[in-house]
């Protein structure tokens, strides 16, 4: 891994090293795809979808923390899931992200994340990837921590690819990888007009 590189994954590492290095990765592509946006930028939609980058940023928050929260140890999210009106709008972290400020959205997927690399972190030294965590399958069988790496890898790759078309339609940005040595922004101090 070079220091211009820090995301990329290890070319000869153990299976845990190369299951958080392949969802790092992501997160990364991720984040470059959604940085350094106002609010315009964040709530650009493409044709007749109602997805947004904003939309993303706070769906994949919710998803970081309930992923090793709620199904690895079952324990309820914190703040602000907690007081969220999922029974009014099951979709909640994706219609009230347009209410949110970019300094807000980009600030709960960073914490989010920060949270979960010490969840996990926490997890694989107390007891590796073969554990089996809280979350169960429809036949009662409890899940591993490979099972929720395999599907956090998942989502980030459905949704980071979603990212991509929308950075593209906001502003023209395309390519896969962020250049050497970035590092996040977050919003701008004007905003992007798409």
């Amino acid at each position: 891994m070079s220091s211009d590189f820090p995301w990329e994954p290890p070319v000869a590492g153990t299976e845990a090293e190369h299951l958080a290095g392949a969802l790092d990765r992501l997160r990364t592509t991720f984040r470059w795809k959604t940085d350094g946006l106002g609010g315009a930028g964040l709530r650009t939609r493409l044709g007749a979808s109602s997805l947004t980058l904003g939309a993303l940023l706070k769906h994949l928050a919710f998803v970081e923390d309930y992923t090793f929260t709620t199904k690895l140890r079952g324990e309820a999210p914190g703040a602000p899931w907690r007081r969220a009106a999922w029974d009014d709008d099951p979709d909640w972290e994706f219609t009230s992200a347009a209410e949110d400020t970019p300094e807000d959205l980009y600030a709960l997927w960073d914490a989010a994340v920060a949270r979960s690399r010490g969840r996990l972190a926490a997890a694989l030294s107390d007891g590796g990837l073969d554990q089996l965590v809280h979350v169960s399958g429809a036949d009662g069988r409890q899940a591993s921590l490979r099972r929720l790496l395999c599907d956090l890898i998942e989502e980030y790759g459905r949704h980071t690819g979603h990212a991509d078309l929308l950075r593209e339609s906001v502003d023209g940005l395309t390519g896969e990888d962020p250049p050497a040595g970035w590092k996040p922004r977050g919003a701008p101090p004007v905003d992007v007009q798409p």
